[in-house]
């Protein structure tokens, strides 16, 4: 078997450090496909010359495609693997992005980002649970973080080459640029070793020590991980059985799902997706427009870094109260000025100083926290079903937010539509107050038994 240790002869915790980095530029590709549809629609829209319905279709097949990948990809990493899950994923990508860019027709278009959205969905079930499989554990935590800050970056990038080729008006080669660090993704997954736990599952027991042995570099170490491993696998997964009869884990699978539907709702996709068509609603020209779009990239890639200092000090509930009181603080002032009228210089800059900090307040907690927690409530028989309940409800309800927006806007307009946003905010604040658990320092089998023992949601981490 090949693998980054033998190819590069280099330490074992260097060369785990590097897989794990490499594996993480799936987050990568995540935020780039992400980011780079915002600058691209108002210039497929004067190409095509098609309405606003049309190009939230165009946004929202994205996460349509995502939706169904997500639904495959464990079935995909538990028969191919993980690694041969991601060089599909990330062939799929670089297809997706050559179709975008060479699309003739807005149905074309959909059919590609349907494509694009496909790979995202696997990769975004598969390359969190690749490293979690492959990182030691005292470096774990550390790499899964840096899975969530590289979808940030990605985002970041392509609102920055946007920006870039907006001077150009070049709409496809903003789509189709995005293939570049595609390609390069999939030729640096190739040489990424399997995970040790898959082929434990396989009965590979040797393949799997000798991979570990390259990982790890401790022959002691490789044999208690790996008895570790198969004690686990001694624990099958039983979710859709015990989703049927357990209300218990009923209850945690629909905290996950209103988890995720509450992170989608708080407008994030909004601002991500349609970033320059807001600004342009603040008065701003075409490349301020772009330039803004890139500041709230950037915004975002910072903000996180919050999220990870204060998560395991503050805990999860307390960041979370103080993200949904930003937010709403952030949309509900966005909206007041769009209603008094943004006429002068000091307003339009109110206006876009307030959107950013509404993108902090998301940044630093309904961003990352939505994931740990969703990860941390589901018992271990159930975690991959609960997780996988939990990952569908975000692309359905990320391309439900993609696919009405624009109509929201021509509906009841800009400063409506934004107060609106920050009214789920403060519905959002009450409905973590009410059922959400605090889980920081807490084991997950503590967690578990709380659950399984039926005590409230919000007291399964005490």
């Amino acid at each position: 078997m090949s693998t980054v240790a033998q190819t590069v002869h280099v330490q074992p915790r260097t060369a785990a450090v590097f897989i794990c980095v490499l594996a993480a530029l799936a987050g990568l590709m995540f935020g780039l496909d992400i980011g780079v549809i915002s600058g691209a629609t108002p210039l497929i829209q004067a190409e095509f010359a098609v309405d606003d319905h049309t190009i939230e279709w165009i946004v929202s097949s994205m996460m349509l495609g995502a939706a169904v990948g997500a639904l495959g990809a464990g079935w995909l990493a538990a028969a191919l693997g993980r690694k041969r899950s991601l060089i599909l994923a990330a062939a799929l990508f670089v297809a997706g992005s050559l179709m975008c860019a060479a699309a003739g027709s807005p149905q074309a278009l959909i059919v590609a980002r349907t494509v694009l959205g496909l790979a995202i969905g696997v990769a975004a079930f598969t390359a969190p649970l690749y490293l979690a499989e492959v990182a030691s554990g005292h470096i774990r935590g550390a790499m899964i973080s840096t899975y969530q800050l590289m979808i940030t970056i990605g985002i970041f990038v392509a609102f920055l080459s946007d920006t870039a080729f907006s001077y150009t008006g070049s709409w496809r080669w903003m789509l189709g640029v995005i293939a570049i660090p595609g390609a390069l993704f999939l030729l640096g997954v190739m040489v990424l070793p399997e995970s040790p736990r898959w082929l434990l599952m396989r009965g590979r027991g040797g393949d799997a020590a000798d991979v570990l042995q390259r990982l790890r570099g401790d022959a002691e170490a490789v044999r208690r991980e790996v008895a570790d491993i198969e004690a686990q696998l001694r624990t099958p997964q039983r979710g859709w059985h015990l989703f049927l009869e357990n209300r218990h884990f009923r209850r945690s699978v629909g905290l996950g799902v209103l988890l995720q539907i509450m992170q989608q709702l708080t407008g994030i996709n909004v601002v991500m997706y349609y970033a320059p068509r807001i600004f342009q609603s603040m008065g701003y020209d075409v490349h301020a427009q772009m330039w803004f779009t890139a500041a709230v990239g950037l915004t975002n890639v910072l903000a996180t870094f919050i999220a990870i200092a204060l998560v395991d000090r503050w805990g999860r509930k307390p960041i979370l109260y103080a993200g949904c009181v930003t937010m709403a603080a952030g949309l509900g002032i966005v909206g007041t000025l769009m209603h008094l009228g943004i006429d002068t210089r000091a307003e339009q800059l109110a206006a876009v100083g307030m959107l950013l900090l509404f993108i902090v307040g998301f940044a630093m907690s309904a961003g990352p926290l939505v994931w740990t927690l969703c990860s941390e409530i589901q018992p271990l028989k159930g975690r991959e079903f609960g997780v996988g309940a939990s990952t569908v409800t975000n692309w359905v309800a990320n391309m439900i937010v993609g696919a009405t927006f624009l109509t929201l806007l021509n509906a009841i307009g800009p400063g409506n539509t934004f107060w609106l946003y920050a009214a789920l905010n403060l519905l959002f604040l009450l409905i973590t107050l009410a059922v959400v658990p605090e889980t920081k320092g807490v084991s997950l089998e503590h967690i578990e038994r709380r659950l399984m023992d039926g005590h409230p949601l919000r007291r399964i981490g005490q």
